[in-house]
């Protein structure tokens, strides 16, 4: 399957409507991308022919239903910046949504609900000290697999099941491709961060916001190309296992 990076999901559907629930190929590119074998002895294997279910996922007899998750926001339309993304031209407000809204700028997680309780994707999108930040989403997983506290705690350990599949975060990394965000298991987060998960991290002004971006679009311009080059024939999905210390 060819991986377009540069494809704007939102050409495909009607305006309003949301890539994660209603593009066509975004589904399949995800369905492509992460069956493929985990870093334990199992492989994850995902459909999109189940009614009812974005992708259902299979890991030997275990099954599961996932949903995607934009992980790259703009905060374009954020009531919070809206005097400081006033600042920013419309010809660059489009290249910004045009570039986010490539496969770079997406993940799956889990769909289920836990006891009835929020999912990931609710939780990190409500929490006021992540706000829908996907580098600061991706610091609680690495605490989460090392055990230790985040704003987030308590829905990761929710869906422990999930997070086993990829043994260690290095495992997760590697196979949702998120290499160009992470450097020796530390996190490049997208605005300087002092690791208090301080509330509402939302750039202070146009200056901040402009950096902010530009980071935000180079991680997804990055992955994008990583995914391209992954499906023209860079998988090395027996070399790349990895196993637990």
């Amino acid at each position: 399957m060819i991986i377009d990076p540069n494809f704007d999901f939102r050409s495909e559907i009607k305006s309003g409507q949301d890539p994660d629930s209603h593009s066509p190929s975004l589904r399949r590119f995800h369905a492509f991308l992460w069956s493929k074998p985990l870093p334990t002895t199992a492989d994850l294997k995902l459909r999109i022919d189940k009614p009812k279910q974005y992708l259902a996922a299979t890991v030997g007899a275990v099954d599961m239903t996932l949903s995607s998750d934009a992980i790259a926001h703009s905060f374009l339309t954020t009531k919070a910046l809206e005097k400081i993304v006033a600042g920013v031209e419309a010809k660059r407000k489009q290249a910004i949504l045009s570039r986010l809204r490539t496969v770079g700028g997406y993940i799956v997680f889990p769909a289920n609900r836990v006891d009835g309780k929020m999912t990931i994707n609710g939780a990190r999108g409500c929490n006021n000290r992540i706000c829908d930040r996907f580098d600061l989403t991706l610091e609680c997983i690495r605490r989460h697999y090392y055990e230790e506290e985040s704003p987030l705690a308590e829905v990761l350990s929710r869906y422990q099941f999930f997070f086993d599949l990829f043994v260690n975060f290095r495992g997760y990394v590697e196979f949702f491709l998120l290499q160009d965000l992470v450097v020796e298991e530390a996190v490049q987060f997208f605005m300087p961060f002092d690791g208090k998960f301080s509330a509402r991290p939302f750039p202070r002004d146009l200056a901040e916001y402009d950096s902010y971006i530009l980071n935000v679009m180079h991680f997804v311009t990055q992955r994008g190309e990583r995914m391209r080059e992954w499906c023209e024939g860079g998988q090395t999905p027996d070399s790349s296992r990895v196993r637990a210390e």
